[in-house]
């Protein structure tokens, strides 16, 4: 239980920032957000209705460093949330993402050296593996599989070995080498690299989640490169099919946010997670077809996707999580159902003002030869 030491959360104003302040707070700690209220997530509002009255909140740019130095006065640990957010966007905004991603993380580090907490934890992404982990026919572990680019023009999605014949996915264990497919993937493996090199040289602690499909009521249903399942919410929300690219039988792992907010409790406190990075995740997998169908169902509606049959640069087909060693260490246990936690989205869904720039953002990659 914490004892009322201060823990700095950057973006604490965004959808997971939200959950994790609620958590930190009912676990006993005094909370601060920094977050900058970017138009795309916030949509202009200001300070989300559901950031707890309990928190300091202070309007700032990860980047200014005058703001982050008066964000970190008193600190004991921060939640390193503050982050541009979106595969396939990251592939043209490529200043911007390394800028807020990188250069961000970079001056909050810089201001941690004068001013040093005890540890800091990250959050990271699945994307940083690429294609998770595979199996072929005769069960060897294959962790460098890159799907062929004529492939995909063909419309063959799933990777095959050297003689065409099917891989298997399998769990993705954290020693997988990262295989950097997108400008965002390079920027999350930069938020957790660059923390443990520069905490470990000045007697800090670090740690970071790599955090599959999260998701949840809170999410910006108007930014078009937010989590899958609140891009589907936004177009069934206004009775429009969910855009799913490839042939929707792409595999994934979503994770409640609750669960999410949890682990990032759990990993400022652990003493043995100091120095390591845990996949984040609920242990099961599911086709992104079969996610849309099953959102449809708990809105009380039948629409059908609209699968594309493109693909777009960047995206990866499987990548399932492997969340042995979050149990071992965090003692990390995904409690939500998926099943009853889509139904609790549908309803908080039905009760917001849903904005669809899915096509419009898919345009805007199709312009650039992003999507084929």
């Amino acid at each position: 239980m914490n004892d009322g030491r201060l823990v700095l959360v950057t973006g604490g104003a965004g959808f997971i920032g939200r959950a994790v302040c609620r958590a930190l707070l009912a676990n006993g700690a005094r909370v601060r957000v920094l977050d900058s209220l970017i138009e795309q997530v916030h949509g202009g509002a200001g300070w989300p209705e559901d950031l707890p009255r309990d928190v300091e909140r202070i309007a700032g740019d990860v980047r200014d460093p005058d703001a982050v130095r008066t964000a970190l006065r008193g600190v004991d640990s921060v939640v390193h949330l503050a982050a541009e957010v979106g595969v396939g966007q990251s592939m043209y905004a490529i200043e911007r993402y390394t800028s807020v991603n990188e250069l961000g993380t970079a001056v909050l580090l810089e201001a941690m050296v004068a001013q040093p907490v005890r540890r800091i934890v990250t959050a990271s992404s699945m994307s940083i593996y690429g294609e998770g982990r595979y199996t072929d026919a005769r069960g060897a572990v294959l962790d460098a599989v890159v799907r062929d680019p004529a492939a995909l023009r063909g419309k063959r999605w799933d990777p095959v070995d050297a003689h065409g014949a099917p891989l298997t996915p399998v769990p993705t264990p954290e020693g997988k080498e990262p295989r950097l497919a997108s400008v965002y993937a390079i920027g999350k493996y930069v938020q957790e690299r660059m923390p443990m090199t520069v905490a470990a040289a000045y007697g800090m602690e670090a740690v970071a989640l790599r955090l599959w499909n999260v998701f949840g009521p809170g999410q910006a249903l108007s930014n078009p490169y937010t989590g899958v399942l609140a891009i589907f919410a936004a177009r069934v929300a206004l009775h429009r099919p969910p855009m799913i690219f490839e042939d929707g039988l792409q595999q994934r792992d979503f994770v409640h946010v609750d669960d999410v907010a949890r682990a990032f409790v759990l990993a400022l406190d652990e003493p043995a997670a100091a120095g390591r990075v845990f996949n984040i995740a609920s242990g099961e997998r599911r086709t992104v077809l079969d996610v849309a169908h099953g959102f449809a169902a708990a809105m009380g509606t039948l629409i059908e996707p609209d699968v594309t049959g493109e693909g777009r640069s960047g995206d990866i087909r499987h990548c399932l999580a492997d969340i042995g060693l979050a149990r071992d260490v965090l003692g990390y246990a995904p409690r939500e159902d998926f099943h009853g936690r889509l139904v609790d989205l549908a309803e908080w869904v039905l009760g917001e003002d849903a904005t669809d720039s899915v096509a419009t953002a898919t345009a805007e990659l199709r312009v650039r030869g992003l999507v084929s």
